[in-house]
Parts: C-alpha cells; sequence; structure tokens
C-alpha cells in the first residue's frame, strides 16, 4: 500500500498540508503517516536548557492522536493514518523516516500565517525541497485538495534523458488520471538545435500521455510559470531542483525557494 508522509509542527498551515494529504491518501487508497519531530532548543552561554524529553514526547503524541481523529472523520474513517512522535534534528529524522518508510510522497506546508511560521515553514520547505530525495509537495496555506486534473511540469528542455524522473511522473499522471502541460522554460527565440532534439527526447519519451506543451516567454521564469499555473488551473506544478555548487550558489537566484514561497498552486519536486 502507498504511504503519505506529512510532517507536522500542528501549526494551521502545517495541518492545512495534512488535510491535504488525507485527502490524497483516500483519492489513491493510500496510507497516511503523521510525524512531528521535537527538536531540543539550542542554548548560548553556560546555563544548559532544562528540557524533559519525556514529556515533549508525550505532549507531541497527544497532539498527534488529536490530528489523526481530525484527518480520521474527515476521511470518515477510510484510510489507515499512523503517528511517529521523534526527538532529534527536523531534516535528519525527516530523512530517516523516509528511508524507513519509502513514501509515495511527502507533504509539507510551506507558508504560515505570522512572520515567525514564515520564516521557520519556509526554511524547512526550502531546504528539504533541496535535499530530500523523496518526492515532496509543498502546499500554500489556502490550498485544498481536490481532483488533480491538470498537472503542470516546469521543464527547461536540457538534458532530457538524464535529467527527468519519467517513471515518477507516469505514475502521478496515470494515478490522477491527469493531462499533463509541459512548461517550457527556455526562450523561444534562444532555440537550437540541441533544444530541437531534446524536445523530440522529451516528446517519446511521454509517449502515451499526451502532454500539451506551453512556452513561458517571460524573462522572469519563476514568476512565468507561476503566472501560467494560476491562470490555467494548473492543480498541481512539478519542478526539479537543481543542485548547483558554492560559487554558483553565490550568483544563482533561488528558483526553489521563489517557487515554494510565493506559489499558490502546490508544488511538487522530484529529483533525478
Amino acid at each position: 500500500m502507498k504511504t503519505i508522509l506529512t510532517a507536522t509542527d500542528f501549526s494551521a498551515a502545517a495541518t492545512n498540508a495534512a488535510e491535504y494529504a488525507a485527502e490524497m491518501a483516500l483519492a489513491i487508497h493510500a496510507e497516511l503517516t503523521l510525524l512531528h519531530v521535537c527538536q531540543i532548543p539550542v542554548t548560548y552561554g553556560e546555563a544548559p536548557a532544562i528540557v524533559n524529553e519525556g514529556d515533549m514526547i508525550q505532549d507531541a503524541e497527544l497532539e498527534l492522536e488529536k490530528l489523526k481523529d481530525r484527518l480520521g472523520e474527515m476521511t470518515f474513517g477510510k484510510i489507515p493514518i499512523r503517528t511517529i512522535a521523534k526527538l532529534g534534528l527536523f531534516h535528519q529524522e525527516l530523512k530517516t523516516t523516509c528511508e524507513e518508510l519509502h513514501p509515495y510522497t511527502v507533504v509539507m506546508g510551506c507558508q504560515g500565517s505570522t512572520a515567525a511560521d514564515r520564516m521557520l515553514l519556509g526554511d524547512h520547505a526550502v531546504h528539504a525541497m533541496r535535499h530530500l530525495e523523496w518526492p515532496l509537495i509543498t502546499v500554500p496555506p489556502e490550498a485544498t485538495f481536490g481532483d488533480i486534473r491538470k498537472i503542470g511540469f516546469a521543464c527547461d528542455f536540457d538534458h532530457v534523458v538524464d535529467t527527468i524522473p519519467l517513471d515518477e511522473i507516469k505514475t502521478l499522471v496515470k494515478d490522477f488520471n491527469a493531462e499533463l502541460h509541459i512548461l517550457n522554460t527556455g526562450k523561444q527565440k534562444e532555440f537550437n538545435a540541441d533544444t530541437v532534439f531534446e524536445s523530440g527526447l522529451l516528446q517519446e519519451m511521454l509517449e502515451g500521455l499526451k502532454p500539451k506543451y506551453h512556452f513561458i516567454t517571460n524573462d522572469n521564469i519563476d514568476k512565468g510559470i507561476l503566472d501560467y499555473a494560476d491562470g490555467n488551473e494548473i492543480d498541481l506544478l512539478i519542478v526539479l531542483p537543481k543542485r548547483h555548487s558554492l560559487l554558483e550558489n553565490i550568483f544563482h537566484k533561488s528558483h526553489t525557494k521563489s517557487m515554494v514561497l510565493h506559489s499558490h498552486v502546490p508544488v511538487l519536486a522530484l529529483h533525478q
């Protein structure tokens, strides 16, 4: 049985993401796992923080049970729901849990209602999108799960055979019986023989899915993609975060961060 994993800090944005994950699990007959990581506060100076780890875990388990009950009622008890409370560093424990569960996807909230929530959730989501090797969906606070009818895939037509996780995209489209819309992020004026060749390879790879192709000509690629998603009823936007060397990062604008923090549409990150 497929497993959807959602990480929660019990904030409103995280709870909304958990509801999204529960509805998705119901749609594809998956089970849902709720994860909360209790993080020990970092202290400065000589005075150690007095933390009762047992109480932290117990409090987290109580909150997880409340959330489990809420999601169970919402889905009419039709999906198995389990809970996990861990003590440690968020990203390490998330990675470890993924290695144990091999989830179909991880679901996280990405934009809180308060400044503190926005900073914490945004940082967690951006870091996870860049480094987590499992599919990750970030859910904006106003987004709710409905039928995923249109899936957008932002692609720059660059080394498509080596960089596109074909099996994951095919599975996703078939699981939701969705339309696939390819959003070409290259500029038409920059088209050359290589681009034409790569686009032909992509058409062969996606044969059977009958994708529709669209060209994003906005000089601001991120804005162009997000505007297209908003204006064309895209239900889920696939992006492929690319890693950059330290030197490149100094000059490279973070497309991942822009997508996570400004999208009104849930964003799915897949890694090659």
